[in-house]
């Protein structure tokens, strides 16, 4: 590279400018500053990182686990929200199918009272009990208990009963039916009601 440049004026071609180029002044040997392209110096130029210095910087890695993290959390909830509705459809499917059996449930409680059930058809009405009881179907309601409107059914009302403080179910005249572990009420129990004997009395003038 020679010490000095020489090119043409563009409107005057015969006129030649001479410009210095050297990094050491000849005269001082010191080192002198860069020249940008334009003409101007480093210190005239703009400063990039400072432009940048007010916008924050976004990490792709901490975005795209954020991204991660909002569709796992979506997928969670939506397996949950197809299992629900899963459970809802196999319990609706159970109760449509036991609550149409219950008539048999009912025929087959009557022949054994009157000891009807024999033979084969005591085979036939042990497995469909099993089956129906396998499926979740509890029977409930016995005589003694407090009476419960949520889940009986007074049909009778019995004589006053001394020995009871609350309203009591005297007699079960048909059980009634849930699913197990204290589930919906298919049918309540159909029973007859005792009173306490001092609510039979008439209140005193």
């Amino acid at each position: 590279m020679t010490p000095a440049d020489s090119e043409p004026i563009a409107d005057d071609p015969d006129r030649v400018v001479v410009r210095d180029r050297r990094r050491l002044d000849p005269e001082t040997g010191a080192v002198r500053e860069a020249a940008t392209g334009n003409g101007a110096s480093p210190a005239s130029s703009p400063d990039l990182g400072s432009a940048d210095a007010g916008q924050e910087t976004v990490d792709p890695v901490a975005e795209l686990t954020a991204d991660l993290q909002r569709v796992t959390a979506e997928y969670a909830n939506y397996r949950k929200r197809v299992d629900r509705d899963r459970l809802a459809v196999v319990e609706m499917a159970t109760v449509g199918l036991l609550t149409g059996l219950l008539p048999v449930l009912d025929d087959i409680h009557r022949a054994r009272e009157h000891g009807d059930v024999q033979g084969a058809f005591k085979g036939v009405a042990d497995a469909l009990e099993a089956f129906m009881s396998k499926l979740g179907l509890d029977e409930f309601g016995s005589a003694g208990e407090p009476f419960d409107p949520s889940i009986h059914e007074a049909l009778m009302q019995a004589e006053p009963d001394p020995q009871v403080r609350v309203p009591t179910v005297a007699a079960v005249l048909q059980p009634g039916y849930r699913l197990r572990g204290g589930g919906r009420v298919l049918r309540p129990a159909r029973v007859s009601v005792a009173q306490p004997a001092g609510d039979a009395e008439p209140a005193q003038q």
